[in-house]
Parts: structure tokens; sequence; C-alpha cells
């Protein structure tokens, strides 16, 4: 007889609404256009989605320069790109299809009001990771401070008015951290007028921190390099489940620690599609006699319309 045990699986999970689109622009310029098409930067961080798209005649670049066949077009990823990004492609005569996330662009839009309305302003977000390197670079150099822990806001200095934006894909709790204790050091300092982590972001912590009480095990399928991912492991561990761990491309179940567990819980990154959690099951299934209870804390019903080039 099989030994029982139950998975608490979090909905939401899985592809946001930006990840959607960013995808399906892919397949419509590919449709549109022909193959090759080029990609400049992984279109959203996970390796199937990418292993799926070069086989439907997808190129992945990381620069504008190592683009061989200039009468292509180019796609711009998910996470968004500096200013200077599609001032080459203008210049090297490609044409260009910009797949960022449109609650990305609101930020890369705050940030230039900001700028020309004089305020100095601080970005809370992860250094080196594309959607920072985009948003930082909407700007001249140096016009924008990157800060990535609460410990740094004491050091910060500044004589114009302050203003902050962030990050969509951070730790809620971790980013509130960081704000309250802005807020202590610069009183008057401005926020955005809606929240810059994104609703995907926000829902899916929501209900990781919901599930991660009750189990022994917390499992987040996503890639390494996702940084929402990443952040629903650190969250299931902050609500009560040390032993939570992602599940990346290439790495399966491990079934001997999951045999001795009679709970489990188990989500995905935005970038992760949802055959990889039904696969992580089917594996868990061989083994073992599995109930399922999702546990659905939001109804997301966002949809982003394509951009114009494509209808």
């Amino acid at each position: 007889m099989k030994q029982k045990i139950k998975i608490f699986l979090a909905a939401p999970r899985g592809f946001c609404a930006g990840v959607d689109r960013a995808i399906e622009i892919v397949k419509k310029t590919l449709y549109k256009y022909g193959s090759p098409v080029y990609v400049r930067h992984e279109i959203v961080h996970n390796k199937n989605v990418v292993e799926n798209l070069k086989n439907l005649g997808a190129i992945f670049v990381e620069e504008i320069s190592e683009i061989k066949d200039k009468s292509r077009p180019v796609i711009f990823s998910a996470h968004g790109v500096p200013k200077q990004v599609p001032e080459e492609a203008k210049l090297e005569k490609i044409f260009y299809i910009d797949a960022t996330c449109p609650l990305v662009s609101k930020v890369h839009r705050e940030t230039e009001q900001l700028n020309k309305k004089g305020f100095d302003i601080v970005l809370i977000g992860h250094k080196n990771h594309p959607e920072v390197i985009g948003t930082m670079g909407q700007l001249p150099k140096g016009s924008i401070k990157l800060i990535e822990k609460k410990e740094e806001v004491e050091n910060l200095n500044f004589s114009k008015p302050l203003a902050y934006v962030t990050q969509t894909t951070l730790s809620v709790d971790d980013t509130k951290e960081i704000i309250d204790a802005l807020k202590i050091k610069f009183p008057e300092i401005k926020g955005p007028i809606k929240e810059d982590i994104c609703y995907a972001t926000t829902n899916r912590q929501a209900a990781v921190k919901k599930i991660a009480p009750n189990c022994e095990m917390f499992f987040v399928i996503g890639s390494r390099n996702s940084s929402n991912s990443a952040r629903l492991v650190e969250v299931a561990k902050k609500s009560g489940c040390k032993n939570s761990e992602l599940i990346f491309y290439g790495k399966s179940a491990p079934l001997e620690k999951i045999k001795s567990c009679k709970t489990i819980g188990l989500s995905s990154g935005a970038s992760a599609p949802e055959e990889l959690v039904q696969n992580f099951i089917s594996e868990i299934k061989k083994d073992m006699d599995v109930s399922i209870e999702e546990v659905v804390t939001a109804n997301e019903k966002v949809v982003f319309k394509l951009p114009k080039e494509l209808n």
C-alpha cells in the first residue's frame, strides 16, 4: 500500500499576464514575420519556455550587436531595457517589438516623470537584475540610487526632494521594511500612487504565506535567475516552513525527503509553465498516494493587450 501525502497547491501560481503577453508576442512575431526572430535576453526567466521558443525559430542574444541578420525583427524581453537599446536598434535600422511588461513600463514612466519634476530617486531592487538595469537605464547615469537592504538607508543623503520606486518582483514584506526605514529618515519622501510590486508577485506570495505554516516541506517550481521564484522560497521559509526549496530546470523532485512528509506545499514562479507543476505532482504520484487541496487566495483576470505591430 502506498504511503499517503497531502499536497497544498497554491493558487494563483505560475504565469502572470506580463509573461503570457511576452510569450505570445514571440509566437505571434514568428507567425507574422517568419523565422528567425531575435530576442534580446531571455524573454522570461524560464529555461523550458526559452527552449520551446528556440524550437519555433527564436534566436536569443544578450545584445543588439550579436544580431547577425539585421533585416530580422528583434523582441525586447518582459523585464524591460535601458533607453540606449531601442536607440541602438534604430541606428542599426532594426525593426523591434517591445515585450516589456506594462507594469514594468509603468515604473519606467514614473522614474522619468519624477526626474523631470526635479526629484532624487531611490530604486529598491536587486543589483544586476535585468529589470533593475532597464529601470536605471531610463535616465542619465547617476540619476537613480539603488538600494537592496534597509541597512543601506542610514547612509543615504539627498539635497533635493526624494522619491522611491521599486522592482516589481520583490518580497512584499522585505520591501515594506525598506520603505518604512526610508519614511523614518525622509518623512517627506514621495512614493508611487499605486504600489510598484506587481499584482502577480503579491498574490503568489500571499498564497504561499497561507499554505507554508501547514507544510513539512515547500517547493517552488521556477528558474534560479527568476527573482519572483526566489522570493517565493524566502516567503515560505519566513512563513514557517524552513524546509523550502526551488525546483529548477533539470532538478528532479527530492523523493526520499518527500517520502518522510505527510504534507507538502507547492507553487510556481510567474514565468514557470503549469506543465512543470503537473510533472512534479506526477513524479510524486508514482511512489505515493497523493491527495491535493488547492488553496485559492485570489482570482486573477488581468490581461494585457499585444503591441499594435501584432494586431
